[in-house]
C-alpha cells in the first residue's frame, strides 16, 4: 500500500476543504473518493464481474454511483482475523429539484424543490447557491448514457421577505416547504405582465438548460435528448476556518462528508497484514431504505464475497464462513455528533455535552437509537488511547428524542459488533454547519490505529469474560 502522505493536522484540514468544495452530491463525493483510491493504487471491482481478490491488495466498488466500498484485502485470512469496518454516509439534508420543476411566475422562473431529510429550512434563504447532481441522456444513436453537473457559480436564490411585510418574522415564522422555497434563477421578460397565463410556459425548459450546462462540461459528448436527472441546490459557499483563532471549521456537508473523508484516509494508510473497509452509504438521511442505503444488500453482499466462498462452497459452508468472519468483525459507526451549544445548554444532558477540540464523542442510548454498548465502546477507547486521543460521550436528554444512524441499522442487519462516534458538531443540518478545527484529526489518527492491524488490539471475539 502507498503510505498516506499527509503526515500534518494543517494538510490534513486543507485537504478536508478540497474534498468538502468538490462534493455537492453524493455522486461527485464518491467520484472524488474513487480518484484518491485510484491514486494510491486500489483496484476498481464491478459487482456483476467474478471477483479474484489478491491478498495484500486494495480494491474499491461503487453502487448507484452515490455509494462506496473500499478495502485492503489483508494477507491474513478475514474469516479467521475478522475485518476492520468504517462506516458513514455520503448524502446530507438538502433541496432536491422535481422532475416537472419550472415555474414560471411573476416573470420570474423558479424550480419547485423536495425536501431531502431533516433540512433546518430557515438557514437556506438568501445564500447564493448552485445546482449539482446527475443526468441521464440519450445520445443520437438511442444509447443511454449518465454523466454528473455541476453549474459551479451562483446560479439561484431564495430570497426572504422584507420584515416590512412580515413584522412578526422575528417572533413567529414559520416555513412552507411548497411555497416558500422555490429558488428564483431568472427573469423571463421583465415587461411581462403578473398574470401567469401571459407567460408562454414551453419558452424555458429545464433540460435545455441541463443539456447546455452538460454540453459545456463535457464538449466531447453528444446530447439528443435528456431523459432525467437527479440534482440538488448547494451554498457556493467554501469551507474554512473561523474564529479569531482559527479554532473552528464552516462548510456545508459537514455531516457527513466529514467521516467520509476521515475514513478514506485512514484506509488509505492501512497495513495489509488484516482486512480493513469503509462503506460510505447514500440515503441515511431519509432512513437508508435502498439498493444503495445502509439497509440494502450493498455491504452484506461484499462481506460474503471477503468471507472466501468459492462458487463449490455449498451454502452451509459459505453461511458458517460469514458467521466466523462476523463475529470477528467490528464496525465503528462514524456520524457527527452535537457539540453542547452555549446558548442552548439546557437541550443537553448536563453530564453529557460534548465540546468541541476535545476529542471524538462515543453515541449511547438505552433504546437502541445508536448502536454502542459497553463492550465496543471500551473497545474504541482503547484505541483511543493508544492515540492518546481524549474521548466524549453524548447521551441525548431523557426527556427528549434522539435520532439514530447507520449503527443500528448495520448491527441488525449484519449482526456485526458496532460503537457510534462522531466529531462535536454545531447547527447540524444547517446549509452550513461548524466544527472544531483539531476534532477531525483527531478522529482520523483513532482510526488509523483502528487499521493499524499489527497492534494486536483485540476485536469483540477475543474479550475475555468471567460469567
Amino acid at each position: 500500500m502507498a503510505n498516506n502522505k499527509i503526515t500534518t493536522k494543517e494538510q490534513f484540514n486543507q485537504a478536508l476543504f478540497d474534498f468538502l468544495d468538490t462534493s455537492p452530491t453524493p455522486y461527485h463525493a464518491v467520484k472524488n473518493q474513487i480518484a484518491s483510491f485510484e491514486s494510491h493504487g486500489f483496484q476498481r471491482l464491478v459487482e456483476s464481474d467474478s471477483w479474484r481478490l489478491e491478498s495484500g491488495q486494495a480494491y474499491y466498488v461503487s453502487r448507484n454511483d452515490s455509494s462506496l466500498i473500499a478495502f485492503v484485502y489483508g494477507q491474513d485470512d478475514p474469516v479467521l482475523s475478522g475485518i476492520r469496518i468504517l462506516g458513514a454516509h455520503t448524502d446530507s439534508p438538502c433541496l432536491k429539484v422535481k422532475p416537472n420543476a419550472e415555474i414560471l411566475k411573476q416573470a420570474y422562473l423558479q424550480l419547485g424543490v423536495e425536501v431531502y431529510g431533516g433540512v433546518l429550512l430557515n438557514t437556506w434563504f438568501d445564500r447564493d447557491l448552485s445546482l449539482a447532481g446527475k443526468l441521464v441522456y440519450q445520445d443520437s444513436s438511442a444509447q443511454l448514457h449518465s454523466c454528473f453537473l455541476d453549474f459551479e457559480r451562483p446560479i439561484a436564490m431564495i430570497p426572504s421577505l422584507a420584515i416590512h411585510l412580515d413584522r412578526e418574522a422575528n417572533k413567529n415564522h414559520s416555513i412552507n416547504p411548497q411555497t416558500d422555497l422555490p429558488p428564483i434563477l431568472l427573469i423571463t421578460d421583465q415587461k411581462a405582465e403578473s398574470d401567469n397565463s401571459k407567460l408562454d410556459k414551453n419558452s424555458i425548459s429545464l433540460h435545455d438548460i441541463l443539456k447546455q450546462q452538460a454540453q459545456k462540461q463535457y464538449p466531447e459528448i453528444s446530447i439528443d435528448t435528456v431523459l432525467d436527472f437527479e440534482l440538488s441546490f448547494y451554498d457556493m459557499n467554501k469551507a474554512s476556518y473561523i474564529g479569531l483563532n482559527k479554532d473552528f471549521i464552516a462548510s456545508s456537508r459537514l455531516d457527513n462528508l466529514l467521516s467520509c473523508f476521515i475514513g478514506m484516509q485512514a484506509l488509505l494508510g492501512a497495513d495489509n497484514k488484516g482486512t480493513s473497509l469503509i462503506v460510505c452509504s447514500d440515503h441515511e438521511e431519509v432512513g437508508s431504505a435502498s439498493s444503495s442505503g445502509a439497509q440494502g444488500t450493498f455491504l452484506t453482499a461484499v462481506l460474503e464475497r471477503l468471507a472466501g466462498a468459492s462458487s463449490r462452497a455449498s451454502k452451509t459452508e459459505h453461511s458458517e464462513a460469514m458467521t466466523r468472519m462476523i463475529d470477528r468483525s467490528m464496525l465503528i459507526s462514524a456520524d457527527n455528533a452535537h457539540a453542547i451549544h452555549p446558548n442552548f445548554s439546557d437541550k443537553h444532558d448536563a453530564n453529557h455535552g460534548p465540546i468541541m477540540n476535545q476529542g471524538p464523542v462515543i453515541k449511547i442510548n438505552a433504546n437502541q437509537r445508536y448502536a454502542s454498548n459497553c463492550e465496543s465502546s471500551a473497545l474504541f477507547r482503547v484505541l483511543a488511547n493508544k492515540a492518546k486521543v481524549p474521548v466524549q460521550n453524548f447521551v441525548v436528554r431523557t426527556d427528549m428524542g434522539c435520532g439514530s444512524t447507520i449503527g443500528p441499522i448495520t448491527a441488525t442487519e449484519i449482526g456485526i459488533t458496532t460503537v457510534d462516534i462522531g466529531v462535536p458538531t454545531f447547527a447540524m443540518h444547517a446549509i452550513r454547519e461548524l466544527c472544531g478545527e483539531q476534532d477531525a484529526w483527531y478522529l482520523f489518527e483513532v482510526l488509523q490505529q483502528f487499521f493499524n492491524h499489527s497492534n494486536s488490539i483485540a476485536l469483540n471475539s477475543q474479550i475475555q469474560s468471567k460469567k
